[in-house]
């Protein structure tokens, strides 16, 4: 019966699966390579009759799997890992790519294959597979030693790249489909450039993820600590998973790939204090569409295709295999790592998966390649798939033989580079406290830019929804208003408090250091003041001009636009104050749930401990928004959790202050706290 058709594929799939993974697990082989036989086995290529009635149907359950996969990755891979290795994995990564590149385009030309065909290749080439990776070291239970941080690490960024290679092979192909290029000369296309294209690309990329990650992590853990008190597990399941799925249909819906949104899902949840319980809850779901993925994967490889392309077939898998180990390695040991892990890492990531799929698709979509580079795209994967799990059990012994077996002066280099990194990074990061305050401060301002930039963006699209272009032609009034616009410039006024007040403590920085005493003489104050202003103007106009240049299509006519500004001017003057303290109560959030959690201590040891809490002091500035006021006025303990325990004023020492007492200029002031609210009181009490 045709209702019975997603019943019966699944009955096929998973009873298949299972006996043939049986069998692989008697033998001591991986269960990934058993789900790629058992696709093999169900695949419309194989037996004399289809076992799978509806592959669309398939193809839709391999993706869900395809999608917790990812999660799972995010929950084992929290964001304080990803930046301890982000740097690291950077580098490998771009080494990769750009060596698999070449290898891939030189291994077409030597086929005879034309210049698209190769090129392509080399894209089909340079990305790992991450969902094959991360099963096959689960599999094999290595999913905590260092050198899978650093995988998961370099599959992250190679994912973030890939989607720029995409966009970059998007633009050639366009460029070179047969249609635009038999157009006359003069003809011109609305189509931008590469370079355009692929900084637009990364650029919208980088809007989604800050914002996407700065209100998730507002959000999803606050979310999740109301739903796990109700200590019912199904409807913890069910809303994480809701969260999974809307995160992967987000990334989606604006281009990107559904595995990046469900992984950046993944990672916020395992900063929640959840974590634990949400991955527990979610493994068996997990495992059994993870099954149908890769018995999906083997669905696609056709036996025929691999007799009839052998040669290149098997010279691409070497490519892959040994190109990927040697990049990979190499890239790994530059970045800083020692021989062992860079090895581990060059082993681990010899194979290629969906992204080959989705380039090799690119090229038959805009007709540059021929027909025959999708079907060796996904023989290859699966070819190297199969290897994958003994490449990474062979890297330990591989190690010791290249300890024992290599030149002294080699593996005396290596050790020296290795420590010379080493001390390089060590350096970096002792570096001085003003370039660190001031880094930081940047940073800070970098990400507030990409909030705004990501909130008017989303005005922008929601101002040219038809549900909003109907209800204007039913509303005329509203398009003198710019309800959109209005809308997004009040939610980021917050925001833009805060960028105002770091661009004015960084020009007041940048001041300092400009202009010293010796050369400003009795003007020294007048030159600060000017440069100070100079800086501040200049940002300011930059930001508003940036601002109107991401809304231009919903703005209101210019005499309306300048009347919101006055509106807004004066309710940012009113609501100074309360702004600064909705901004401060999220970074402070933002920075607890980033906050390392410590492992539970012994009671008997709290009152020494303290829970980890720490005393700091700070020198009060004269132009800080503390100055004059009392402490219950700034509410310091309120918005950042860190109190103040004691004021140094003109040599006299005032022990637990009062709720009354004022803070002056050039108070010396006595935090108490955790560091994470201790970093935050200073940097609220020094802006």
């Amino acid at each position: 019966m045709p209702e019975n058709t997603l019943l019966h594929d699944l009955a096929v799939i998973l009873l298949i699966a299972g006996l043939v993974t049986v069998i692989f697990n008697r033998f001591k082989q991986p269960v990934v390579l058993g789900y790629l036989v058992a696709g093999v086995i169900i695949g419309p290529y194989t037996p004399p009759f289809e076992l799978v009635r509806d592959h669309a149907a398939v193809l839709l359950a391999a993706q869900l799997g395809m999608i917790l996969l990812m999660f799972s990755l995010g929950l084992h891979f929290s964001l304080r890992q990803l930046a301890k290795v982000g740097g690291t994995a950077f580098v490998a990564a771009s080494l990769e790519i750009l060596l698999m590149l070449l290898i891939g385009y030189a291994v077409g030309r030597a086929f005879g294959w034309s210049d698209m065909d190769s090129l392509f290749l080399g894209g089909i080439l340079s990305i790992s597979s991450t969902t094959i990776i991360i099963k096959v070291l689960q599999d094999l239970g290595l999913m905590r030693q260092h050198s899978a941080e650093l995988i998961f690490g370099i599959l992250v960024v190679e994912d973030i790249l890939g989607i720029a290679l995409i966009a970059l092979l998007s633009t050639v192909a366009i460029a070179h489909t047969p249609a635009i290029a038999t157009m006359p000369a003069h003809a011109s296309t609305t189509e931008p450039s590469p370079p355009i294209m692929v900084l637009d690309t990364i650029g919208r990329l980088s809007v989604f993820l800050t914002v996407l990650l700065v209100f998730g992590l507002l959000i999803v853990p606050w979310l999740l600590r109301y739903v796990a008190k109700f200590n019912r597990n199904e409807m913890l399941l069910v809303m994480v998973l809701g969260l999974c799925f809307g995160s992967s249909l987000l990334a989606s819906v604006l281009g990107y790939s559904v595995a990046l949104g469900a992984f950046v899902m993944g990672a916020m949840i395992a900063e929640t204090a959840e974590h634990g319980r949400i991955a527990r809850l979610i493994e068996p779901v997990r495992d059994m569409f993870s099954a149908i993925f890769f018995v999906a994967i083997g669905m696609e490889i056709d036996p025929k295709l691999i007799i009839e392309y052998a040669v290149p077939i098997m010279v691409i898998t070497l490519a892959v295999i040994v190109g990927k180990i040697c990049s990979c390695t190499f890239g790994a040991f530059v970045a800083g790592n020692d021989s062992r892990t860079s090895l581990r890492v060059g082993m681990s990531l010899a194979q290629i998966g969906e992204f080959s799929f989705i380039i090799a698709a690119l090229g038959s979509q805009y007709h540059v390649t021929q027909d025959f580079l999708y079907p060796v795209a996904v023989t290859v994967t699966g070819t190297t798939t199969f290897f994958t799990p003994y490449l990474i059990r062979s890297s330990d012994p591989l190690v010791s033989l290249f300890d024992r077996t290599a030149p002294k002066w080699l593996t005396s280099y290596l050790d020296l580079y290795t420590r010379w990194t080493a001390r390089l990074r060590q350096t970096h990061r002792g570096g001085s406290e003003l370039s660190r305050i001031l880094r930081r401060w940047i940073i800070q301002m970098v990400v507030n830019m990409l909030l705004i930039t990501g909130v008017m963006l989303t005005a922008d699209r929601i101002g040219e929804l038809p549900m909003m272009q109907q209800w204007r032609l039913s509303h005329q009034w509203t398009q003198h208003i710019g309800i959109a616009w209005l809308i997004g410039t009040a939610v980021c006024l917050p925001i833009l408090v805060a960028v105002l007040r770091k661009l004015r403590a960084i020009s007041m920085f940048v001041a300092e250091l400009s202009v010293t005493a010796e050369a400003g003489g009795e003007y020294t104050a007048a030159l600060r003041a000017m440069v100070a202003n100079t800086i501040l103007i200049i940002g300011a106009v930059c930001i508003l001009l940036w601002m109107l240049l991401l809304s231009w299509t919903i703005l209101p006519p210019w005499p309306v636009l300048a009347a919101l500004f006055a509106v807004l001017g004066v309710v940012v003057l009113v609501m100074w104050q309360r702004l600064i303290r909705v901004y401060a109560r999220a970074q402070v959030q933002l920075r607890e749930t980033l906050a390392a959690k410590p492992e539970p201590m012994p009671l008997a040891e709290f009152p020494a401990a303290l829970y980890g809490a720490k005393i700091d002091e700070i020198l009060l500035p004269e132009k800080s928004t503390a100055a004059g006021k009392s402490i219950h006025e700034v509410e310091i303990r309120k918005l950042t959790g860190a109190g103040i325990v004691g004021i140094e004023r003109g040599g006299h020492s005032i022990v637990n202050p009062g709720p009354e007492e004022k803070l002056l200029p050039g108070d010396r002031i006595y935090l108490f706290g955790s560091p994470a609210q201790v970093d935050a009181a200073r940097e609220f009490l020094l802006a």
